[in-house]
């Protein structure tokens, strides 16, 4: 088979990005997509806007190959939305589900869309928090990390950065303020988040070998906040 018909999710951001990607080996091309800016409704639009690409495309679940998806790291509701559609629709239709990190995708389109070298992304990671990886001629060469952008600047001092990457309330100063991170004294890029196409050609070479995937594993990189909440409780029965 010459090409692969590939369903792509991400819920790791503040954003619902799905698509579908017909791969090759010249690389992923973008078929339709659907990009929704509300860490809200993750779980209410994803199967929609998934059923609004197909029909776009004409395609319907048995024109599938495979699914990719982006595994975080990113909150734990969110996150769990997305890997649980995907994980649901391949053991449905009897096809391979990829994971992919969801900040490798974004280095690539920041990558792809500036040509630029040394690449820091972040995301929001919530507390006052950030995830973030840094990325040198498109390989991950740091984190994936969950840390406070003030200490991060003081971890990469000296580093040579030549873009920050990430999702747009974060970076123009929203829960986790960008102040921080403008410190870094680099152009920040205030638009720019995973992709059909980048998460695709993350796994276009699983997807074209038919290779067997690797289980499922959320990046999550610290425990979610209602089972701290249940631990908190408990320890105060026991004070």
């Amino acid at each position: 088979m010459t090409e692969r018909r590939v369903l792509v999710i991400d819920t790791a951001t503040h954003a619902v990005v799905t698509g579908l990607a017909a791969v090759t080996a010249s690389g992923a091309r973008e078929v339709s997509s659907r990009v929704v800016a509300d860490e809200r409704r993750h779980a209410e639009t994803l199967t929609t806007l998934m059923a609004d690409c197909l029909l776009e495309a004409g395609w319907d679940g048995a024109d599938l190959d495979a699914v990719v998806v982006g595994c975080g790291p990113g909150p734990f509701t969110g996150l769990r939305v997305g890997m649980a559609t995907a994980a649901a629709y391949g053991d449905a239709l009897g096809i391979p589900v990829y994971g992919v990190c969801s900040l490798d995708a974004i280095a690539a389109v920041a990558v792809r869309e500036s040509g630029t070298r040394s690449v820091l992304v972040v995301t929001d990671a919530r507390r006052r928090e950030v995830y973030w990886a840094r990325f040198l001629d498109g390989e991950c060469v740091a984190g994936p990390g969950v840390i406070a952008p003030a200490v991060l600047v003081d971890e990469l001092a000296g580093e040579q950065i030549d873009l920050v990457a990430g999702v747009p309330a974060l970076l123009s100063g929203g829960r986790v303020p960008g102040e921080a991170l403008a410190e870094l004294g680099v152009s920040i890029s205030r638009d720019c988040g995973p992709d059909v196409v980048s998460l695709a050609t993350i796994a276009a070479d699983a997807v074209l070998a038919g290779a067997e995937p690797d289980p499922l594993l959320p990046l999550y990189l610290r425990r979610p906040d209602a089972v701290e909440l249940a631990d908190q409780k408990k320890k105060r029965a026991r004070a």
